[in-house]
């Protein structure tokens, strides 16, 4: 988390959503297919996912520890989707996220059955990860880590999409780091394997921005560029999507960036 006290960057559409607990309690399969989170069964729980869904990131992750329980994912998701896009300095976004795999960890020790424990674990890592390079995070082992908590994932909720793709983008992102044969012999890194992470995870989740982009990104750095077009293609269609919350605004809004940058 930043400093105490820190105030957290603000959602750039702040107000565009104004889910409640009604509507959240409504449309929670189509909000969590992604993540497959439970509905919760508390009020201060589920007044945290609110906050998270309108894009109060900052509130839904400290009304998220404050109710504590399941309330923990719920602040997880918050920290991490803002450090991810939102949280302009670099040793903030570091600090949050991986205060998120700490927090992660050991609500993944207490409940070893909750699948999003295990996932907000190899989600934090994962963006550190990407935040110190790829290459210095292998060498540290948070790879093997990530990749563990993911297939961990997996398991417990096999139609967890946002793990399939994470794994995916793991197996995509060794590969594009260190080449097939060492990707292969240390990590478990295949092309294929990442390819049909995707395509599972579009199965399970074919309407999500965020699955096709990082479909499109994970084509590229898998295949190159003869797959160029169809990543386009995917880009154009994450970015004609109609977000329901704050959290799909900030996927599609990435997907607008990644045609924008060509």
């Amino acid at each position: 988390m930043a400093r105490p006290g820190a105030k957290w960057a603000l959602f750039p559409h702040l107000g565009e959503y104004t889910h409640t607990a009604a509507s959240v309690k409504k449309q929670w399969a189509r909000l969590h297919n992604g993540d497959r989170e439970p509905l919760p069964k508390q009020a201060d729980v589920l007044a945290a996912w609110v906050l998270f869904h309108n894009g109060e990131f900052q509130k839904a992750a400290e009304a998220g520890l404050a109710a504590g329980g399941d309330g923990i994912t719920a602040a997880n998701k918050a920290t991490c989707i803002h450090a991810t896009y939102l949280e302009p300095k670099e040793t903030n976004r570091l600090a949050m996220l991986m205060a998120v795999a700490e927090r992660a960890e050991a609500q993944a020790a207490e409940q070893p059955g909750n699948a999003n424990a295990w996932y907000y674990q190899a989600y934090a890592l994962g963006r550190y990860s990407q935040g110190i390079s790829v290459a210095k995070a292998l060498a540290e082992g948070l790879g093997t880590r990530v990749r563990k908590a993911l297939e961990t994932t997996i398991k417990i909720c096999p139609e967890h999409a946002d793990a399939h793709i994470a794994l995916a983008a793991f197996h995509a992102e060794v590969i594009d780091k260190v080449g097939a044969l060492i990707g292969g012999m240390t990590y478990g890194a295949k092309k294929d394997t990442g390819l049909k992470l995707y395509q599972t995870a579009l199965a399970l989740n074919p309407n999500s921005a965020i699955a096709l982009v990082e479909y499109a990104n994970g084509l590229v750095m898998l295949e190159g560029d003869k797959r160029m077009k169809e990543a386009t293609a995917l880009y154009e269609q994450a970015a004609a999507s109609t977000p329901l919350d704050a959290m799909e605004r900030l996927d599609v809004e990435m997907a607008k960036a990644e045609l924008a940058d060509g």
